[in-house]
């Protein structure tokens, strides 16, 4: 990255860079972090087709990478303070969030989550955790939203994790998401398992995260996705303990991780 860029990058506000020995976690609105995440995403959701959408100039691009430029993790996070603009966000497409409104906000709505193919890189997977900590903190977030979503959109093919989610993780019933599309189905009874659950769903659950109690078929990404939401009052106080200590120990400028980020 050149003196200039890096340099654009750390006039932008809400810009999060973290190191980690050989690894590098950053949030912000550069070209350089959106095109790397840009690039994983299309690998991850597009077959190598570019994946971009509306919601992206709403958004701050997060990736993770080591000793290169090509990420091994990627996200993008959008701010949402007024539960109003819920329903303009990209799960309020698919979800009607207004029984949200009950929960103050600010919200961070999480999205396009993804790893590089292979096996999990634990540590790019925490780190990408951490910095997404220092955002929750600087912004006082009360609430992580968005949409875990199952490769494949066949019910059928995930219905022991569904029904899993369904016996053991169900939100609130007067937090969760009402219907909103056509191609929702509820989640099922029956033999349950929790092996086929994606990777950040897992990491959600981990932290105390819930689901709705429908899920929603993605015909266009072959992916089928549940509401998911993190109270971050919810995250157990020694994962939170942990990744506080990441992110302080990966700190490239002065920032103060509170107790509250996950």
């Amino acid at each position: 990255m050149t003196t200039e860029a890096a340099a654009q990058i750390a006039a932008v506000p809400d810009h999060v860079s973290l190191r980690f020995g050989p690894y590098r976690a950053v949030i912000g609105t550069s070209c350089a972090s959106r095109e790397s995440a840009l690039s994983l995403r299309a690998a991850a959701f597009r077959n190598g087709d570019a994946d971009t959408d509306r919601f992206d100039a709403l958004c701050l691009h997060g990736c993770v990478t080591k000793r290169t430029d090509t990420a091994l993790v990627a996200f993008r996070a959008r701010l949402i303070e007024d539960p109003d603009a819920l329903a303009d966000s990209y799960t309020g497409q698919n979800y009607d969030l207004s029984p949200l409104h009950r929960m103050p906000g600010p919200y961070l709505e999480l999205g396009r989550f993804c790893q590089s193919s292979g096996p999990p890189d634990v540590t790019a997977l925490r780190l990408a955790w951490a910095a997404l900590g220092v955002l929750v903190d600087r912004h006082d977030i009360r609430m992580m939203i968005g949409c875990s979503s199952f490769s494949g959109a066949d019910p059928e093919t995930h219905r022991a994790e569904l029904a899993f989610l369904h016996a053991h993780h169900l939100g609130p019933k007067a937090l969760r998401p009402n219907r909103a599309s056509a191609d929702a189905i509820d989640l099922p009874d029956g033999p349950a398992s929790p092996t086929g659950l994606p990777q950040l769903l897992r990491s959600y659950l981990a932290m105390g995260g819930w689901v709705s109690d429908h899920a929603v078929l993605d015909r266009e990404l072959d992916r089928l996705h549940v509401f998911t939401g993190l109270p971050v009052d919810a995250i157990p106080a020694p994962r939170k303990a942990r990744l506080r200590a990441l992110a302080q120990a990966a700190q490239t400028s002065p920032l103060d991780l509170a107790p509250a980020a996950p």
